[in-house]
């Protein structure tokens, strides 16, 4: 089954669950979590880098450098992250690709998908990772 996001996108919400999983102030290397979470290391630091821009990680340079959260996990919602990596068009835009389907001019499936999208933002929007780590914790490590 296809993902809802990106795969880049994917990568970078499993790679905000390893960092909540690790000391609060352990710094964790691109390697490491490339390794760990089995990332293709090319997509590794562009999606930590997009992270750390957007402010949900953090990064120290250098030979004590790595990644860690930037904020309590308790306040990083799945929305950041996918706004961080995919944006938030894909909640926006018609499932069928028209370019002019709106609320006024529907596509076949407009109001079906509206419930869906809806559905997912707002879930999207409750969860924070905090809640999500001692469940994922089995699957990623």
């Amino acid at each position: 089954m296809n993902s809802f996001f990106s795969k880049k996108c994917e990568y970078g919400l499993q790679a905000v669950l390893y960092l909540t999983a690790q000391d609060a102030e352990f710094l964790c290397s691109a390697e490491e979590i490339s390794s760990k979470l089995k990332i293709p290391k090319e997509f590794t630091s562009k999606i930590l880098q997009d992270l750390t821009e957007k402010g949900i990680i953090i990064s120290r340079k250098g030979r004590e450098g790595g990644f860690k959260l930037a904020i309590d996990p308790n306040q990083i919602k799945l929305i950041d992250i996918v706004e961080a990596i995919d944006g938030l068009d894909i909640l926006k835009n018609c499932v069928m690709g028209f370019q002019n389907c709106n609320k006024e001019t529907k596509c076949p499936i407009h109001s079906e998908w509206m419930e869906i999208v809806n559905k997912a933002y707002r879930m999207l929007s409750e969860k924070t990772i905090d809640k999500l780590i001692v469940k994922s914790f089995n699957i990623i490590i």
